[in-house]
Parts: structure tokens; sequence; C-alpha cells
């Protein structure tokens, strides 16, 4: 049976490169049948916590990836010591202050990686290695050996950052007598501008791009193409239609840019393609934690608000943040605003405004929208004259979408009530 693994360390939270290599791992096996096994390599005590063990399998979850089995290094200590003291006993490592240390063989080592092809080591350049320290805790790429041949994983796929242990763990598997597995190690993301990806650079913890309002499919279809394409410059590719096309050997040999700006375009693309009723589950979160009352307001005129702004935001957090003024009675305009769009006394034209609205019999989109471009065409002015100023008046913004659907899902009472605010308060301003 073929089996991989991914070996998070609950030292802290899953970010963008350790779900790229779980998205491979769980890619690669359920495209070939096989088994998916996740291992928590919690062999550090002290700094290993439960609540990253919660987070990690909490975003792994979030993302779709289902596992076949999960194991603890913690449960495996009398293991590892069992294995290294077999070494001891047949003279290929020895004890030194509790810690057991192996004999390093000078020897060259070559494996061939399904994405870098062949790669040679010499192990003339290793150090003799710890397998168990003074404490009787495991190092890192012992407790990794023993683990991957006793649970019979076949194919180790992983980071660039783990060709360095290669050797040392390929001497381990054949001191032991373990069958070798099969590698491949994929290029690292990159920054931006280059350079190691840092919290300010994109390595942001998936629980924080999910709190920021990413879709997990959106993010799973980047942190695809972050290694890996379908071919035929498609870049809109779901887990469904990857499996169908995977192949962990045309994984990309070179590593890949992070680009938020790319995220955000395939987060919006499938923000437009979720059904309506689906998207307000998703968003309704979000609003709920603006603090806005949703029983105040009609399931339909929630609906029809997001429909307003689907095609226009990229996260969900877009919503609650550039509809707010549709749930707030008050509303606060910045200085910087008034001073672009209020430098002019608009008393009048916010006046007669809210006359028209006051008198319209039928309160609909078409006869707001008529009853605008009539005044203005009294006024004697260009549209966009009245236009700037009256979005800023009613919502806050300098953008958005169509006014007059803008001033029609905002409700009469409230139109009225903002234009004459900003009516009174010009008026105060010129006199």
């Amino acid at each position: 049976m073929t089996r991989v693994r991914f070996a998070p360390s609950p030292t802290g939270n899953l970010h963008i490169g350790g779900a790229r290599t779980a998205l491979f791992n769980w890619l690669f096996a359920r495209s070939k049948k096989a088994e998916f096994i996740l291992r928590i390599e919690d062999t550090d005590v002290k700094r290993s916590q439960k609540e990253y063990i919660d987070e990690i399998l909490n975003s792994l979850k979030w993302l779709g990836f289902d596992w076949d089995a999960i194991y603890y290094q913690s449960k495996n200590f009398d293991k590892y010591l069992e294995f290294a003291q077999r070494l001891v006993k047949e003279g290929k490592a020895y004890i030194e202050d509790k810690a057991v240390i192996f004999k390093v063989p000078q020897k060259k080592i070559k494996i061939n990686d399904l994405i870098h092809g062949e790669i040679e080591f010499d192990t003339a350049t290793l150090k003799p290695q710890v397998l168990i320290k003074s404490d009787e805790s495991p190092t890192y790429n012992f407790a990794c050996v023993v683990d991957d041949a006793t649970q019979e994983i076949t194919h180790i796929i992983r980071g660039d950052d783990h060709i360095s242990n290669t050797p040392k763990q390929i001497l381990f598997y054949e001191a032991l007598g373990f069958t070798v597995p099969v590698f491949a190690h994929l290029p690292l993301i990159l920054a931006t501008a280059g350079g190691r990806m840092s919290k300010r650079k994109g390595a942001t913890s998936i629980s924080e791009y999910r709190a920021l309002g990413y879709l997990p499919e959106a993010l799973v279809n980047y942190l695809l193409l972050l290694g890996w394409s379908p071919g035929e410059n498609q870049e809109i590719v779901t887990a469904k239609e990857a499996l169908k096309k995977f192949n962990i050997e045309k994984a990309n040999k070179t590593a890949a840019a992070f680009d938020i700006n790319k995220l955000d375009w395939i987060n919006a693309h499938y923000i437009k393609n979720t059904p309506l009723e689906d998207l307000f589950e998703k968003i309704k979160p979000f609003l709920e934690q603006k603090g806005y009352d949703l029983k105040d307001f009609d399931r339909q005129y929630l609906l029809n608000l997001i429909k307003l702004y689907q095609g226009r935001i990229s996260k969900l957090t877009d919503f609650a943040d550039w509809a707010d003024f549709f749930f707030k009675d008050g509303l606060v305009i910045s200085e910087e605003l008034k001073e672009k769009h209020f430098s002019k006394d608009l008393t009048k034209e916010f006046s007669l405004l809210a006359q028209r609205i006051a008198s319209l019999d039928s309160f609909t989109i078409e006869d707001i929208e008529s009853s605008f471009r009539d005044l203005v065409k009294e006024l004697g002015i260009k549209t966009k004259e009245l236009v700037h100023p009256v979005r800023v008046a009613l919502t806050g913004k300098e953008i958005g979408p169509g006014l007059f659907e803008t001033m029609f899902y905002l409700g009469k009472e409230k139109l009225l009530k903002r234009l004459n605010c900003i009516a009174q308060a010009q008026n105060k301003e010129a006199a």
C-alpha cells in the first residue's frame, strides 16, 4: 500500500508553506487511492502546545484535507530509545553522557528525487549524529526515520528545506535495515520581493487567512498553483479537478513567489460564483462580529445587499467593511472626504434632492434615478457634480455599487435623514 504523511510540529500554527505541503501529500494520496497519514511531531515537550494542535487540525479540516490515521510522536519515546539501543549493541552508535550518538559512515549517497531528479550527497561533510538526547528525547531526524519506517511511509513529500536532512535520514534507514522511501522535495515559497517568507510577507497562518475572509477552496486553488499547474494556463482549478490531473513529478522545480493580489483575485472569483444563500451564511459571522443584530433585517433584504456587492468584493470581510452604512443609524464622514466633496456649498442641491425623494409615491430604483436625473437637468449641472457628493453623504465612502441601487436599499427614511443632515451641516458652515 502506498502511504504518504504530513508531519507538522505543534510549536506554532499551520502556515502557507505547511498547508501547501499537506495539499500535495493529500493530492498524491487521493489521486492514487493511497493512504494519507497525519503525524503530529510533538517531541519538543516544552514548545508543543495543544492549542497549536487544535489549530492545525481545524485548519486542515477547513481546507478539506481528510486523513486516514493520526499519530503522535510523544507517545513513542520508548520505541525511539529501543531502536537507538539496538544500534549501540550493533556498534553503529555509542553513548556519551546519556546521549546516543550515531557513527557516520563515509560514503556517497544518491537519491532520485521525484521533482529534482538525481541528488548526490557526501557524508564526509556530516558530523556524528545525535539520535537520543541526554534527556532521553529523540532528535528530529531519528524520530522521523523510525516513524516513517514503522508506519510504512512509501513516499516522503516535503519542502526543499529538508534536503539537508535527507542524507542523515538515509544513513539511519540503512543502519536499521529499513527500506528507503521515495523522496520528493518541493521548492520553497518565496516572498513577493524574493527571499524567505516572513509573517510580514505572506507567512500568515491558515486560521488568520480564514479570519480575513478567504474561502478554503480559493486558498487551496492558490496553494496548488504555488508549485504545480494543470496546464493550458488554467488558473482556476478545484481540488476535485486537480485530482484527475495531479502528478507530483510535474511539480515546479523552482521556487514560487507568494502574491497576495493573485490570491485576492482567485478568492474574488470563488465569491462571485458562490450561490447567494451559501455566501450569506459565509458572510453572516463577519457581520455578527461587527455587532450587527441581523434579526433587525429581513433575510431577503440581506441577500439583496450581498448580491449588490458579490461581484465587487475579494474577501468576505469586505462586505462587512464596505456595506457597514446599511447597518448603522448614524454616519461618520472623514474630514478628508468632506474637504474633497463638500468644499462647495451644496445645501440647495441636497435639500432639493431630499424634497424630490420625499415626494415620490413609488420608491423604486427607476423612480429614484429618474428623479435624480431630472433634478440634475433642472440645476444645469453635470451628473458627476452631484453623484459623488451624494454617495459620500449617504455612505461615507467614495466607491461602491450603483448609486441608485444604494439609495434604494438604504431605504427612504435613512436616505432622507442623511441628505437633510448634510444639508443642515452645510447650511451652518455657509452661515
